[in-house]
């Protein structure tokens, strides 16, 4: 069967990203060349970069151009897997800078998602988590503290799940999760080194043990353009 000619274009413009002849954050010729280049309308080249932008391949920015968009980092929204894994999974070198670390008393929202007296301390670590020194979001993680008993402070803040895999026999099953699309603030922008009111997904996540044991609270805040959370039934 003989492709049409817009899917043609757009498998060999995707082939030069993959080569490198267009990197990430460059912008591709324009449409009158790039149309004179395969020899078509600008309609049938439009066809082409428009799929390329609907798959996260190309951004357009009006006035500008069009720009070789950079990879996302993909979380499967099934199960539970620690940022660490995440980036592992993506050939990426995880890392993080904590900016607070204390036992405080739990919030009336945090006792509600860990099933926790009001009375009780929980940690409570505030991050920015970072794939291949590229910040990737900014964390505020609440954790029971009965959990945390002989993991040190170090085990904690590199990966809290492997942490409670290898030293307490803890295993993370599953997760519930809430998203919304939110902007950055002046604080987070400075995190996470964007621009004020650029898009951000908020994330809360609620984690739990395999024996059904809630263990962590979470507040994320992602860098739209660098991340992405996927749905497979």
């Amino acid at each position: 069967m003989v492709k049409p000619v817009y899917v043609e274009i757009h498998d060999d413009i995707q082939k030069k990203i993959e080569n490198n002849i267009w990197s990430v954050g460059k912008r591709i010729p324009s449409e009158r060349i790039l149309s004179d280049m395969y020899n078509v309308s600008r309609m049938t080249l439009r066809q082409a970069i428009q799929v390329l932008v609907e798959e996260g391949i190309l951004n357009k920015i009006p006035g500008s151009g069009t720009y070789v968009a950079n990879q996302k980092i993909q979380e499967k929204m099934s199960g539970v897997t620690g940022f660490t894994d995440i980036m592992i999974s993506e050939g990426k070198v995880p890392s993080s800078k904590t900016l607070s670390f204390k036992e405080v008393e739990a919030t009336f929202n945090e006792s509600e998602e860990l099933k926790i007296n009001g009375n009780n301390k929980v940690l409570r670590m505030e991050r920015i988590r970072y794939g291949d020194q590229i910040p990737i979001c900014y964390e505020v993680t609440t954790i029971r503290l009965d959990l945390l008993k002989g993991i040190s402070r170090d085990e904690i803040s590199r990966s809290l799940y492997q942490s409670l895999k290898e030293k307490k026999g803890l295993k993370p099953k599953n997760a519930k999760q809430y998203i919304s699309a939110i902007l950055a603030t002046k604080q987070i922008s400075e995190y996470l080194e964007i621009k004020m009111n650029e898009p951000i997904l908020k994330l809360r996540q609620t984690s739990y043990l395999d024996d059904g044991t809630p263990f962590e609270y979470v507040q994320s805040q992602y860098v739209a353009e660098r991340f992405e959370f996927y749905l497979q039934k």
